[in-house]
């Protein structure tokens, strides 16, 4: 059970893992992987908080009913098992300015928090405009062989290499 307190782990044996995972999910509930549903979902609940039932008759509502479900246990699962894996492989340091990014914008914390709060919500709509995020397009559409799949991948991959190119100009990771 040494592999349980690695710090990283093999990409190949992490994609055989996401991929069973996919099988599974569509045998037990015919239901691809997808989380971005789940913070629809969440908007919405928090929008009853203040506005009451009448928010489960607006249009999008009808379709993504406000509600816990399968996709918002698996974000938590995601939540809960990152922190557990941290933990186990004793890599847990909670920081509000990771090194890279302090190296090139800063240490700074309300300018990282200002934009990753931009960058999700950013990330938000595009994954609602887009009708999926990268574990439903990329995962489980690739899975279904599904041309929007794939493109949909190439463009995760192309999109984060430039992104990386960006944010870690010339620190050699």
């Amino acid at each position: 059970m040494d592999w349980l307190t690695m710090e990283r782990w093999s990409p190949y044996a992490a994609g055989i893992g996401i991929g069973i995972l996919s099988w599974l999910a569509f045998l037990l509930s015919d239901k691809p992987i997808g989380c971005s549903t789940a913070f629809a979902r969440t908007s919405g609940m928090i929008e009853r908080l203040f506005a009451g039932a009448r928010v489960n008759e607006k249009p999008y509502y009808k379709l993504f009913r406000p509600e816990i479900d399968w996709e918002w246990m698996l974000v938590v699962g995601v939540i809960v098992g990152a922190f557990i894996s941290a933990q186990l492989a004793g890599t847990f340091h909670p920081r509000w300015v990771p090194d890279h990014w302090a190296e090139a914008f800063g240490s700074a914390p309300p300018v990282r928090l200002i934009v990753a709060l931009l960058g999700g919500i950013l990330m938000g709509f595009g994954a609602r405009w887009a009708n999926g995020c990268t574990s439903g397009h990329g995962i489980s559409g690739s899975l279904q062989l599904a041309v929007s799949g794939w493109i949909a991948a190439a463009c995760f991959f192309l999109a984060g290499i430039a992104t990386a190119m960006l944010i870690y100009r010339g620190f050699g990771s």
